[in-house]
This record gives structure tokens, sequence and C-alpha cells, in this order.
């Protein structure tokens, strides 16, 4: 709700004002949503993996925590990426307060960023619950987890079609 929230006020603000200034998105950005796709395919190919092993078809917990860690490894890297975005939009001098939409485009990427945060720490209990001497994960914690970062690909979608069409716009109304 809250992305949806703060996806309204961000198309009313743009609809409703002429300060509005349009910007190219850090390339980063395109490289951060295959990452983050990557770590949804690494985070379902590590839940089967543990439903394996629960059920006794799999012996070895390292295949399991191989792809826990994977996904762990690809979530930071898209927080690294948020960083990296905002390390490019202010050397070109644009900044929170800068004008309403880069104020929108820090307040996505760190929702963004702190989402991916709380997943991961989610992630991080889930990997330290399989990997102790005698595991202790239930199914359910990792679901959960996974849940909640498979909900975030919702926001991000949305991020992109939005951004997409906004410069797909802002380049018609230039060729015009």
């Amino acid at each position: 709700m809250t992305f949806a929230a703060f996806t309204s006020a961000m198309v009313v603000r743009q609809g409703s004002s002429m300060d509005w200034r349009h910007f190219v998105l850090p390339s980063v950005l395109y490289f951060n949503t295959a990452v983050l796709l990557a770590s949804s395919i690494t985070l379902e190919f590590a839940r089967s993996r543990v439903r394996f092993w629960t059920r006794g078809l799999q012996t070895q917990r390292r295949i399991p925590l191989l792809w826990l860690y994977l996904t762990l490894g690809l979530g930071l890297l898209f927080v690294a990426g948020q960083y990296a975005a905002w390390l490019q939009l202010k050397s070109e001098g644009l900044y929170l307060a800068t004008n309403p939409s880069s104020s929108f485009f820090y307040l996505f990427t760190a929702i963004h960023a702190l989402h991916v945060l709380g997943g991961l720490a989610g992630l991080i209990l889930v990997i330290w619950r399989f990997s102790k001497h005698v595991p202790t994960l239930q199914l359910s914690t990792l679901s959960t987890v996974s849940y909640y970062l498979a909900f975030h690909g919702c926001p991000v979608g949305l991020s992109v079609v939005i951004a997409v069409g906004a410069n797909i716009r802002r380049h018609l109304e230039e060729a015009l």
C-alpha cells in the first residue's frame, strides 16, 4: 500500500505542477532490475532445494545453502546498485531537494533498498537456522521471507513501467 500511495502522489504531483523536470534514469537501474529478477529465480531454486532436503530427497545441505547465499549476494548487489544510482544523480547535480521528480526518485529508491534490506535480514535468519548443526529452519519461515521479497517485484515492475513511459513521453514532447 505504501508503494501505491507514493506512486499515486507522484502521478498527481507530476500532473499538477509546472516545476516537474524529467531526467534520464541512471542506467544502473536497468541492471538492478535484472539483478532483482535473478535473485527471485535463485530464491525459488533455494526453496525447492530446501524442500527436497526436508523430505529426505537430498542429503546434503550444501546445494540449498549455495542458492541461499547466491540470493543474499544478489540482494546486496541490488542495494549497492541503488547507492550507485544515487551517486550518479549526485554527479549530475540532482539531489533530494533539487526538484519534485528527483525527490520522488530518491524516495522510491530508498524505499526499495529498505524493503530489500528487510528481506535480506530475514534471509540471513533462514541461512543461520539452516546452517546449524541440527537445522531449526521451518519451511514456513523460508516461504514468508520469499513472499516478502517476491512482493518487491510488483513495485519495481510498476516503477520501471512508469519510468519508461515517462522517458517515452519526454522524447515525444521533445520531438514535437
